[in-house]
């Protein structure tokens, strides 16, 4: 059992978290769910006994310890002995074993052969073996040095490590940014087979929602736990909310109603008990403070304009580097309006085509022809790398238009969240998420007809991600889009194009069909109608080919499909209309009434507080009645209001989702 009592953390003198409790039962899946820079890591790395708390305590019992590193490896080593070596216990072993036989010890020969059987020396090779294979290494790619191999590829290595090592609790810090599909799924289940305890920073909504048994939000510097992962999470925390907002306004009413009393009779010295015991239930009253949910994200595509069709048409197009072709005979075509997911393995040539797309790299055969007005805005894997640390957001924007108005360069900033003194920092100690975002803004100042965005998630936290999501289900731009992020695939793209062996080729099922395609190996031929291999090739040579005609029908489908869930989504909005109009009517009504009753208890209490009234005991009488009367049809009032303001909110939110 891990304990965190009332802990506090800061960084920078900034604090994180403070007074903190939280438990964690042995063989939990936890995930660490907050905004970039809330002290995600910073957990970990106490956890870790990397930092100490700055109050509070943390009480593990004795464990094994893995933490997934950061940092990205190098050297000679072949990756698959660069995994192996983690384990240091392992590697002594066998050096105490070399010694023994080299001394003919047979006392310290029993004992290297019992750590060596205790380390699972028999099997590690094939156990690094394995955990390469599932993490998408090739077994040319295990025998790789480490320092030859790709950035991506080599924080896969990390992974590996993390996860060889024997461990108790496992902490893993984003452990899904440099992984495609078929290896997040391989990781999922392997995770969750894992007997010991893990903790696991990530923004992966489907990730988290597979492995996740329950979560730690950071929220107003403190943690709250919630049961399952992302989406539970986010459902539990607006439930939440619902119901602190409704107790708020409980409380405020009541607050209200004693304020009210001990304000009119304070001075009277009939009722000094009753002021006296309501100022104390006043004090009482602690104050319920609205859930301050993390700042949402939010940002908006702007309007393509009028668009040529088709935008790109590719034929018999040979993609690849030098003469060496990665991708052969594909023929695609891109319609105005679009939307197109690429799917792959990692090293498939996704990226190959989308940079021979864009004009990144050159056609090797075959022909690939832009439309002649075509703007495109491409958002490569490694776009924040351009930026330069000592710049700011706006003399970045500025170099890139020297011609334009600050005020339009701080307005187009504003809306990609670089409002005011943001739009002044320095770029270089923004976090990855920051840089992506303002990469991204750079992007769609031209107003792209067509956004390709490659791998756009990797540095964005929950919030952009979903802000990113709610703006390509806006946008009315063409779209073609590489992702390993499923919730942005499925809200995004309406058809996929699979990338394999050389190949480019329709995909005709969904995610989840891809999926099974993955289990069933390399080599297999991309479905049509289902997910089943045809086995047939596609074209002559056995080249992709890509039907412009079905293509641009399957467009054409698409878009009829659009404007159709567009038009239904239209009528549900009116359909919400018509009942959220007679709830707003009432509440206007409500609120008419409950001014002219405080107006008129504002007149009684005047004309009560004036001793010639009561030299008229019918008229003292019919005044206090009315108080009452009134007092009483204000409270009823009050609680049909927030009932009918409740009613509302609902209606709006699902006037929002329609």
């Amino acid at each position: 059992m891990i304990r965190l009592r009332r802990i506090t953390l800061s960084r920078g003198g900034r604090p994180l978290i403070e007074n903190a409790d939280a438990v964690i039962a042995p063989g939990e899946r936890i995930a660490l769910i907050g905004p970039n820079g809330c002290g995600k890591s910073t957990l970990l790395a106490a956890l870790a006994g990397e930092v100490h708390t700055d109050a509070g305590d943390i009480e593990q019992p004795p464990m094994r310890v893995v933490r997934l590193e950061q940092h990205v490896p190098g050297g000679e080593l072949p990756a698959w002995r660069f995994v192996e070596q983690a384990d240091t216990a392992l590697l002594a072993a066998r050096v105490a074993l070399a010694a023994a036989e080299a001394a003919d010890d047979g006392m310290a020969l029993a004992a290297a052969h019992e750590a060596l059987a205790e380390r699972g020396d028999a099997s590690a090779h094939a156990r690094v073996k394995e955990l390469l294979a599932g993490l998408g290494f090739s077994e040319q790619a295990a025998e790789q040095p480490v320092g030859a191999l790709s950035g991506g590829w080599r924080m896969r290595l990390n992974l590996a490590r993390a996860l060889f090592l024997p461990s108790d609790l496992l902490m893993l810090d984003e452990p899904t940014n440099h992984l495609d599909l078929d290896a997040i799924v391989w990781f999922e289940r392997w995770l969750t087979r894992y007997p010991g305890t893990a903790i696991v920073v990530s923004h992966d909504r489907d990730f988290l929602d597979r492995v996740a048994q329950a979560s730690l939000s950071f929220e107003n510097q403190t943690l709250v736990r919630y049961a399952g992962g992302y989406s539970a999470t986010e459902l539990q925390r607006a439930q939440r909310q619902a119901q602190q907002q409704r107790q708020q306004a409980e409380q405020q009413a009541r607050v209200a109603h004693l304020t009210a009393f001990i304000d009119r009779f304070r001075a009277q010295a009939t009722k000094a008990r009753q002021v006296q015991s309501r100022i104390k239930a006043l004090e009482r009253l602690a104050e319920i403070a609205p859930l301050r949910m993390a700042r949402a994200a939010s940002f908006t595509l702007p309007d393509p304009g009028d668009s040529p069709d088709p935008l790109i048409l590719a034929r018999d197009l040979d993609a690849g580097y030098g003469e060496t072709a990665v991708l052969r005979g594909v023929s695609l075509t891109i319609e105005r309006g679009a939307r197109i997911g690429l799917l792959g393995r990692n090293g498939a040539g996704k990226s190959t085509l989308v940079r021979t797309l864009v004009g990144e790299l050159p056609a090797l055969a075959g022909e690939c022809r832009p439309a002649r007005s075509l703007r495109i805005g491409y958002f490569a894997q490694h776009g924040v790398e351009s930026l330069r640390d000592d710049d700011s957001p706006l003399s970045f924007f500025q170099r890139a238009s020297p011609q334009a108005k600050e005020s339009a360069l701080r307005d187009e900033l504003g809306r990609f969240g670089f409002a005011g003194e943001d739009a002044l920092r320095p770029i270089g100690p923004m976090s990855g998420g920051e840089k992506a975002r303002l990469v991204l803004a750079s992007i769609v100042r031209t107003r792209p007809h067509l956004l390709v965005l490659d791998e756009p998630t990797n540095h964005l936290d929950g919030a952009t991600r979903d802000a990113l999501t709610d703006a390509l289900a806006d946008f009315d731009g063409a779209l073609l889009l590489v992702s390993h992020d499923r919730y942005l695939l499925r809200a995004s793209v309406d058809r996929f194009v699979l990338v394999h062996d050389g190949l480019a080729e329709p995909f005709e099922g969904d995610l989840d069909d891809y999926l099974t395609w993955l289990q069933r190996g390399p080599g297999q031929t991309a479905a049509r109608g289902g997910t089943a291999a045809d086995g047939n090739g596609a074209g002559s040579g056995g080249a992709a080919a890509l039907n412009g005609q079905s293509i641009a029908e399957a467009g054409s489908v698409a878009r009829t499909d659009r404007r159709e869930e567009r038009r239904l989504a239209a009528a549900r909005r009116s359909a919400l209309a018509e009942r959220l109009r007679p709830l707003e009517r009432e509440l206007q009504q409500s609120e008419n009434r409950l001014q002219a009753i405080d107006a008129r208890l504002t007149e009684i209490e005047s004309a009560l507080s004036d001793a010639a009234v009561y030299r008229d005991p019918a008229r003292a009488a019919d005044l206090g009645r009315e108080r009452t009367r009134l007092g009483q049809e204000k409270e009823s009032l009050e609680m049909r209001w927030l009932d009918l303001a409740d009613q509302r909110e609902q209606l709006q939110r699902e006037a929002a989702t329609a």
